[in-house]
This record gives C-alpha cells, sequence and structure tokens, in this order.
C-alpha cells in the first residue's frame, strides 16, 4: 500500500484547512511577504497558517520571491524552512548571495538528486521509482519538520512529488495531505509549481488559499493575485522588477475611492497679463495641459508656475521623458528662470526618465514617492508622448486618468506637455485625445506675421472658473515671459495666419511697411 504522509484524516480531496494561529477562522495579523510593494497588493501580505501557490515559468522570479518569504522571517526570529526538491543546496546559496540575501536562519532541506543518481546508474526492474523513492523522501521531510517546528516553508517545487505518484489521481492526495500537514504543524507554506501542457497545475490552484502568477515577457515582468481566500487584494497585473537587490513590486495605481474635498485654492504665474487672461491663475489639485507645436514654449509655460510656487516655499517635479535635466536648466537659465538656485534648494527636482526601461507602474511609484514623502505639490510630465512611449500599448487615457486622480486626491496639481504636430493650420488641441482629462488647457500656437514667426496663447478651457475668451501674444526673452494685451481686430488665429478683420487704416494704422500690428507693449 502507498505511504501517505501524516496530517491526513481521510481519504478525500479536502481543502487546506483555513485557520490562524490561534486555530480559529480569524487572521490577527499578516506575514510580510518581504517584497516591497507585494504586501500593497495582498491587503497587507499573507494570512497566517495558509498555503499559497507561487506559478511561473522558467525565470520569473519565484525562487527569488521565496528567498524574500524565508528572509523576512528570519529577520524577525522566524524559524524558516527552504525545502528543495529540484535545485541544490549549494547552488541556491551562490544565488541568493548574488542577489544580497542573507540567509543567516534559514534552515535547508536538499531533495534534490545528486550526481551519483546518474553515476549508479540505478535500475528498479520488480519495483516503481515511485514505491521506493517515496517513503524516504517523505520520512525525511516529516523528521524535519518536528524537529524545527518552522513558521515559514518554501517548497520548491511541489510537482516534483508528481514524479513519486503512480497516477493523477495519487498525487492529488499526497500533496493535500502533504500542505494540510504543514499547515497543521503552524507553517505558512509558499510552494511553486513547474507546469506545463503535458502536466498542468490546475489541481493545486484548488488546493491553495491563494495562488500568485509571475510572468516575464518582452514588454515587462508582472505578477498578478489569481486568487486570495478570505481577503480582498489589489487586481490587475502589477509590474516587477527583479535585481542585483533581488525582487520589487509597483502596485497598479488606482485612484481612492473616498477622498476630501480637494484644495482649489489659486496658483498665479507671476506673469501680471497670463493670470489675467486666467482670472487670477490655476486652481490647485487640477489638471492642466498645455498644448503646442514643438519650440513654442510650453516647458517654460510650466515652469513659471513652478517658479512662482518655489517663491512660496511649495516643492515641484519635472519628469523629463525627452530632455536632459542639465539641458532644461541651462535653458531655463537664459530666461530668467532660476532652475538651478530652486534645485539647490530642494524646491524643485528634475527626473530624467528613459520610457523604454520603466513601466507605468514603476513611473507611478516614483510618483508616489515624490508627492507621500517629499510633498511635492506640483507635478509636471514633459511630455505625454514619451510618457505613452513607456506604456508600450497599454491605454494613455487609463493611465493618466488614474495618476491624475491619484494626484488630485493629495492636493497635488498636474501638469501636462502635449506636443501636436502642425505648426500652423487647422487647430487641435491635443493628438492624444486627452483632453477630456484636463481641468485646464493652456495652448500655444505659432503665428506668420510679415513672414516672421510670432506666439500667442489662449486658455481653451478652464473647468473651476471663467477666463479670457481672447487670445494674447507671448514672448520668451532672457528677461522671462512677457504677455500682450488681447489681440482684437485679428482673425485666423487658430490657423496661425491671422489677418485684420478690418482694413488698417479703419484701426488708424499708418499701413506702412514697417508696421507691424503684434508689436508689444513695452514693460
Amino acid at each position: 500500500m502507498a505511504t501517505q504522509l501524516p496530517g491526513r484524516r481521510r481519504e478525500t480531496d479536502r481543502e487546506v484547512p483555513k485557520r490562524s494561529a490561534e486555530g480559529t477562522s480569524r487572521t490577527p495579523h499578516r506575514l510580510s511577504t518581504g517584497v516591497p510593494g507585494l504586501d500593497e497588493v495582498l491587503s497587507g501580505g499573507l494570512i497566517p497558517d495558509r498555503a499559497y501557490l507561487l506559478r511561473g515559468g522558467p525565470g520569473s522570479g519565484k525562487t527569488t520571491l521565496g528567498l524574500h518569504f524565508l528572509a523576512a522571517g528570519a529577520v524577525t526570529g522566524e524559524p524558516v524552512l527552504f525545502l528543495t526538491l529540484a535545485e541544490p543546496e549549494a547552488q541556491i546559496r551562490q544565488t541568493a548571495e548574488g542577489q544580497g540575501f542573507d540567509l543567516t536562519g534559514v534552515s535547508f532541506l536538499d531533495l534534490s538528486p545528486g550526481s551519483e543518481y546518474f553515476s549508479e546508474s540505478r535500475a528498479y526492474d520488480v519495483f516503481s521509482p515511485s514505491e521506493v523513492e517515496r517513503e524516504p523522501t517523505t520520512q525525511r521531510i516529516v523528521e524535519t519538520v518536528k524537529e524545527l517546528q518552522p513558521r515559514r516553508v518554501f517548497l520548491d517545487a511541489i510537482t516534483q512529488l508528481r514524479y513519486l505518484s503512480p497516477d493523477a489521481f495519487e498525487f492529488r492526495k499526497q500533496a493535500l495531505s502533504f500542505l494540510r500537514f504543514l499547515v497543521e504543524q503552524n507553517a505558512t507554506v509558499l510552494f511553486t509549481s513547474e507546469a506545463s501542457e503535458a502536466a498542468p497545475d490546475d489541481d493545486l490552484q484548488f488546493m491553495a488559499d491563494g495562488v500568485l502568477h509571475l510572468t516575464a515577457a518582452q514588454e515587462g515582468r508582472n505578477v498578478q493575485v489569481e486568487k486570495f481566500r478570505g481577503s480582498g487584494f489589489r487586481t490587475g497585473r502589477h509590474a516587477l522588477r527583479l535585481s542585483q537587490r533581488g525582487m520589487e513590486v509597483f502596485p497598479r495605481l488606482l485612484p481612492p475611492l473616498r477622498t476630501a474635498r480637494p484644495d482649489f485654492g489659486m496658483m498665479p504665474s507671476g506673469v501680471p497679463y497670463l493670470d489675467e487672461m486666467l482670472h487670477g491663475g490655476l486652481e490647485r489639485s487640477t489638471i492642466t495641459i498645455i498644448s503646442g507645436p514643438s519650440g513654442v514654449g510650453k516647458t517654460t509655460l510650466g515652469l513659471q508656475f513652478m517658479k512662482e510656487a518655489a517663491g512660496r516655499g511649495e516643492r515641484s517635479v519635472v519628469y523629463l521623458f525627452e530632455e536632459a535635466p542639465e539641458v532644461l536648466i541651462e535653458r531655463s537659465e537664459n530666461v530668467n528662470i532660476p532652475a538651478r538656485a530652486m534645485v539647490e534648494r530642494g524646491t524643485l527636482s528634475l527626473v530624467a526618465v528613459e520610457p523604454l526601461r520603466f513601466s507605468p507602474d514603476e513611473f507611478a511609484s516614483m510618483v508616489r514617492r515624490d508627492v507621500e514623502e517629499r510633498g511635492t505639490r506640483i507635478v509636471m510630465i514633459d511630455s505625454v508622448g514619451g510618457y505613452r512611449l513607456s506604456l508600450q500599448g497599454e491605454d494613455l487615457v487609463v493611465a493618466l486618468h488614474a495618476l491624475g486622480k491619484y494626484l488630485s486626491s493629495h492636493q497635488v496639481s498636474l501638469v501636462l506637455i502635449n506636443e501636436i504636430e502642425n505648426v500652423t493650420g487647422d487647430f487641435r488641441p491635443t493628438d492624444a485625445g486627452i483632453s477630456y482629462l484636463a481641468d485646464n488647457i493652456l495652448f500655444l500656437r505659432f503665428l506668420e506675421i510679415n513672414g516672421e514667426l510670432r506666439k500667442a496663447i489662449g486658455v481653451l478651457k478652464k473647468r473651476l472658473g471663467d477666463f479670457e475668451k481672447a487670445m494674447r501674444q507671448i514672448e520668451i526673452s532672457r528677461y522671462g515671459l512677457k504677455v500682450g494685451p488681447p489681440l482684437t481686430g485679428l482673425r485666423g488665429l487658430l490657423k496661425g495666419t491671422p489677418e485684420w478683420s478690418q482694413s488698417p487704416e479703419s484701426t488708424g494704422a499708418d499701413g506702412g511697411a514697417s508696421w507691424d500690428p503684434l508689436r508689444m507693449p513695452r514693460s
């Protein structure tokens, strides 16, 4: 008769019992996985005294997550056990050392086949391998667990037991009995599977109290919680990164369900005519799109609001997807925006972001740290086009919606720099279909006057207040931003080739060759 692991009460396929350390259905606390960000996805961590399946293909990070799980317990003095059925202990320790894990306090039970198995050329002529190998393996596991009494067990991989069972039914009973035995010893179990088309792990998913699925694809790595009994969790796929420091998870950003009423106080720009156009400035906790073609001054306009905020002692951050921070600092200094001094004082942070190296979840985590740890009040993304590259095919509107709502709930203003392709011609506020997200839309246009390029600014939308409907000329020089009076009497401004709606004679102009209809007033 086949030997069964201890702890099985009867020959039925019952699920692993759900108990707490006190033996009741209540769970007084959570166990940390040790992976930064993953506990947040799991609503605080793993429920103790349960068994969790860790799925994923080769190289997806299963062993790394298991090492985090055990190391987190060892730090607090818990007895922990790494039970390996495939990879030898020496190789696991070498890998862990390369990732900076301290395995002090982590016990190992190495049941992986050694080289002597091949060199001795074992053959079973009378009995099957499962009948010969299973009983010694079972005995070693039972003895080690009872002696160590581990509070955390990482089993890699439980599917190796499949080869010690004569059929699928017997494997299911063996695996279920094994997990029940560990849980009844007050251990929280994290076990992996090596699934394939020929041997899927669907049966293990039914046994487990929770299922975490790791994937590694060309577009990036992620983790998804597919099952978590007795607890809520953050749904969807969450980006993860493997490095020399181990694993880090970046939870997908979700807007809070309930928030306090945002602070809609006014943020002036410090440019008199511009604040006059905006009837005082931009409201806090709003989303502003600054739109226009390349080189028209969008980033400079956004920095002008940050310059004014720095004077009030408020901190801002610019995420640069296309430009190096030193280049932006040099450009800003040339137009009377003291970006270098602002950075040195800590009122401005310039963060270069390579879009092809960061997932949207990683970027959202960067923004969260700036807001929650450094008290940032204005966030500017320069530009929407660069940010879209980091999405790698995901929905731009969904990502910006979540980011904008999160920032608004934390009383933070978001400025989006949006570049449009047309220098002149038919007017479009954005090329990305994101205008509905904005509370405010400021647009900049090039104007062609007498063979010379000029610039104009207008306000298309201001959800929380009134604004001036006329456009004005804007200049950017070494003295800073300068906005002129309303451009009245002109038509075709949005197309970039304005014409006078009245003749120069009727307006009092002399009509000479030197006549400049858009001459800026002197300061």
